[in-house]
């Protein structure tokens, strides 16, 4: 059996599929494939585990249908959101079982997010989320480009934690670096006098070239602790 078959997230997703078709609430795969922003052959080829469902599917499932993510997730036994369990917010923050514990910058919020990440408003009108095995205050981030491929793909979304103030940098590890931009990259660590100055910052695809920024330009650092695919969190 194939890895999207087996895939929890994709399982998740065809009982939600049976649950909405048996209740009226869709009339079938065009109607949820309308409202996922996708075609009709995509959702058939997710509900016979031919494919994965994408993180902006699974948001729009969410905000659609009032889907308890942590159900698609498989950390849930709740497939509704409840009082409890979840709420949308005017600012359209989502609360999953009490844990929100992870902030989503979603890809069209990353200027945003250089300007605004200290901004409690901002953060607040961020969804929130969470992940089993997953604690602590974490960001996540929606990556578009190949520029990190094979390792961050177009589409991944990759959740971090900020390194405290005069936490070391590992050499050639991805981080997350925001200066006027958000960007993930392997870094490297370019010293004078025994003091940092300088990072490079690399891409694993060897099309883009590496580059160096002064470290005054370096407003977060975050450490990438793993990435959501289409194939679940690794």
């Amino acid at each position: 059996m194939s890895s999207f078959w087996e895939n929890v997230i994709n399982q998740n997703f065809r009982k939600v599929y049976k649950y909405l078709e048996s209740n009226n609430l869709i009339k079938g795969k065009s109607d949820i494939a309308k409202s996922l922003g996708t075609y009709n052959h995509v959702i058939n080829s997710i509900l016979k585990g031919k494919r994965n469902i994408t993180v902006d599917q699974i948001n729009k499932l969410v905000d659609i249908y009032g889907i308890n993510a942590n159900f698609l997730f498989g950390s849930s036994a709740s497939m509704l959101g409840t009082n409890d369990e979840f709420s949308s917010h005017a600012g359209g923050d989502l609360v999953f079982e009490g844990r929100n514990n992870i902030t989503l910058v979603p890809q069209k919020a990353m200027a945003g997010y250089a300007l605004g990440r200290n901004d409690y408003e901002y953060l607040e009108n961020l969804k929130k989320f969470a992940l089993p095995g997953l604690e602590g205050k974490l960001i996540a981030f929606e990556i578009s480009g190949d520029s990190m491929s094979p390792t961050i793909i177009n589409g991944d979304t990759v959740v971090c934690e900020s390194l405290e103030p005069n936490e070391p940098i590992r050499d050639n590890n991805v981080y997350v670096v925001v200066t006027d931009v958000v960007v993930a990259k392997r870094v490297q660590q370019v010293k004078r006098n025994n003091q940092l100055s300088e990072l490079v910052l690399i891409s694993d695809n060897p099309t883009y070239q590496p580059y160096n920024i002064e470290l005054e330009e370096v407003r977060q650092l975050l450490r990438v602790k793993g990435r959501i695919t289409n194939y679940g969190f690794n």
